[in-house]
């Protein structure tokens, strides 16, 4: 069973141990994130089959919204695995925050190479136009997949190469496949400080309907 988190205040938690012992484990500071990695849901899992969803533009704000203060912070790079959904919608909102934060870089490491071979043209050409665009684009495996070996060695080093992650998953809406990716990053959080954001479905929410008071004037 994993060690369990009590938040005390911004800057720090308790972590406790199946034998409830108490730790208390600092965060990372905000102006020691360079490396961020961000990742989420599959497109599949929310519904979403093309990039003409009317959900993902509030995706992207919401992602980007999150952006923005570690940015002014120091954030350097957004790391992503680069899978249909959530992965690559960082990436357009990162793109679209260059010309304000020119530092800022992206990248896209995947587990293994002609990840898109098997997408629709649609999605295929999406990925090969992001793929021209981000700052870095790579592979953990040099060849087609052939095992989750794969995945597991794209993880490990996703989370050894970031000092944090942005997560977005809706712990409420039941299992998916951003859980284990929480249940990994809340364990290296409790070890390391590694920084832990989520952002979940009220806050995209929120956006939409702030977007669509401003849409009607405010009324």
């Amino acid at each position: 069973m994993p060690p369990r988190l009590r938040h005390i205040d911004a800057g720090s938690c308790i972590m406790v141990d199946e034998n409830e012992r108490l730790t208390m484990i600092p965060y990372l500071e905000a102006d020691h994130l360079k490396n961020l990695l961000v990742t989420g849901y599959r497109a599949h899992e929310l519904g979403i089959y093309n990039n003409k969803h009317q959900g993902i533009p509030y995706i992207r704000k919401a992602i980007a919204a999150r952006l923005i203060p570690l940015l002014e912070e120091g954030l350097e790079w957004v790391i992503t695995p680069g899978q249909y959904g959530v992965d690559l919608w960082a990436c357009e909102a990162a793109l679209a925050l260059k010309p304000q934060y020119p530092h800022l870089k992206c990248s896209i490491i995947t587990a293994y190479s002609q990840q898109a071979d098997q997408w629709n043209e649609e999605k295929k050409a999406y990925f090969d136009q992001l793929v021209q665009q981000v700052d870095y684009y790579g592979s953990v495996s040099n060849g087609p997949y052939s095992g989750k070996w794969q995945f597991v060695a794209r993880d490990d080093l996703l989370f050894r190469k970031t000092e944090g992650i942005l997560l977005v998953y809706d712990e409420d809406a039941g299992e998916a496949s951003p859980r284990f990716v929480q249940d990994r990053a809340l364990q290296k959080q409790a070890r390391d400080g590694y920084m832990y954001l989520r952002i979940g479905a009220e806050e995209i929410q929120a956006i939409a309907e702030e977007e669509q008071l401003d849409a009607f004037g405010g009324c």
